[in-house]
């Protein structure tokens, strides 16, 4: 079995495609089991966020397990191999790595792709898909992340999603403090930009959402007013800018209903951004007059600014990471020989038991001691011995000089 890791990501894959291979919360365990229970795979974890969908995992056949992928969510395989990465080995620890880090996000340096990995690994951990492997690589992904985040400034100066969502209306509205703002979800997302759009103090605050408890937590937070989502119909036409992300396999927010709210509104234009993969609002929406709406990947330009600053920060972050590539991979290696060590051992534990059966009986018999003691010590010598000597005596030519050399380091011999 070795490492492997594959997936898709914003670099290599768009919102439409990335949307159709997300793993809600609710369906994570079963994937999981599915994947480890059903194929040729030991161990694995998976990440999805909005950015990106990983699977981390061990293996002996990755076109099996990137199979899966596709069979899980119904797709053929030939339709998501021009968006994977297959990354084996060392290739998969150091993305692992720069993930992490916040090297691979849409927001450089962004800290909530490290929770999102935790959140990863515990479900993988409770679903019993996490081995001694992967407990390993991600235990010493955690540490290079904060290292990377202590010792550089690669979160400096960066903007988040939320702040970019929180930015862009102030470009459309110019000051949003005569708007009203709506959220949908209560999730860690929709949390960070509450706290963005409030710090702007807005005319108002709503928050909707599917269960009315979570709603009422963060409302109280922000001094919002809490409304689910049976209450959107009535509420939307209410409010000038709506930020959603939820978990909804479905979109919430489709045509039909937009259409009523912007009619409501008296064409009052309404600005809509939607952080959600799946997608929260319809595509058709974007058709209408007076929709301004900005999907997750719309943002990435405004989350680039401040980038220049960083990327001396980027530098000494791709070497702490490389350093740390090369440490795991040595461990990985010392994993790799213990079968090896293991069996060495169990064999020279075999000859130990075999001679120690022997030298009992002889003394049973009423033998010397001493001379049971020398047999027992050239029997052993003799089975340690045997085979690297016959090994070497039945060798080729071509391979004598590399055994010679090889017998001489494992026994640490000086040849006169």
């Amino acid at each position: 079995m070795q490492l492997f890791a594959f997936g898709l990501n914003h670099h290599t894959a768009p919102l439409d495609v990335r949307e159709q291979l997300t793993f809600p919360e609710n369906v994570m365990e079963d994937a999981l089991h599915d994947l480890v229970g059903h194929n040729p795979v030991k161990e694995a974890a998976i990440v999805s966020t909005c950015n990106r969908t990983e699977v981390y995992c061990s293996t002996d056949k990755p076109d099996v397990a990137t199979r899966w992928l596709a069979d899980f969510h119904s797709l053929h395989t030939q339709e998501l191999d021009p968006y994977l990465y297959k990354l084996p080995r060392e290739q998969a620890v150091k993305h692992a790595f720069r993930v992490a880090s916040g090297l691979d996000s849409m927001v450089l340096g962004e800290p909530q792709i490290l929770g999102q990995l935790k959140n990863a690994v515990k479900s993988a951990e409770h679903a019993g898909t996490l081995g001694m492997l992967l407990h390993k690589l991600f235990q010493r992904t955690f540490f290079v992340a904060k290292e990377v985040r202590t010792s550089t400034e690669i979160g400096a100066s960066s903007v988040s999603m939320a702040a970019a969502a929180a930015r862009l209306a102030e470009r459309i509205f110019g000051d949003i403090g005569e708007q009203r703002v709506l959220f949908i979800g209560a999730g860690e997302m929709i949390e960070l930009c509450a706290s963005h759009f409030a710090s702007r103090q807005p005319k108002r605050i709503t928050v909707a959402n599917r269960t009315t408890e979570r709603a009422e937590a963060l409302s109280n937070r922000f001094n919002a007013t809490a409304i689910t989502l049976g209450d959107l119909p009535e509420q939307l036409p209410l409010h000038d800018i709506v930020v959603t992300c939820t978990a909804s396999p479905l979109p919430i927010l489709g045509k039909g209903l937009m259409e009523r709210a912007i009619k409501a509104r008296k064409h009052r234009p309404i600005f809509i951004v939607d952080l959600a993969v799946p997608r929260d609002v319809e595509l058709e929406v974007a058709e209408l007059d007076d929709v301004f709406l900005y999907y997750v990947d719309d943002l990435s330009e405004i989350v680039k600014e401040g980038l220049d600053s960083r990327q001396s920060a980027v530098a000494q972050a791709e070497t702490i990471i490389d350093s740390n590539v090369v440490d795991f991979m040595r461990w990985v290696s010392t994993r790799e020989s213990v079968p090896t060590i293991r069996a060495l051992r169990d064999q020279g534990e075999r000859y130990r038991r075999h001679e120690l059966t022997r030298a009992s009986k002889l003394l049973l018999k009423g033998e010397d001691p001493q001379t049971v003691l020398e047999s027992l010590s050239k029997g052993l010598t003799n089975k340690f011995l045997h085979l690297p000597s016959s090994t070497l005596n039945h060798a080729s030519a071509d391979e004598r000089d590399d055994l010679v050399e090889l017998i001489n380091r494992l026994y640490q011999l000086h040849r006169p």
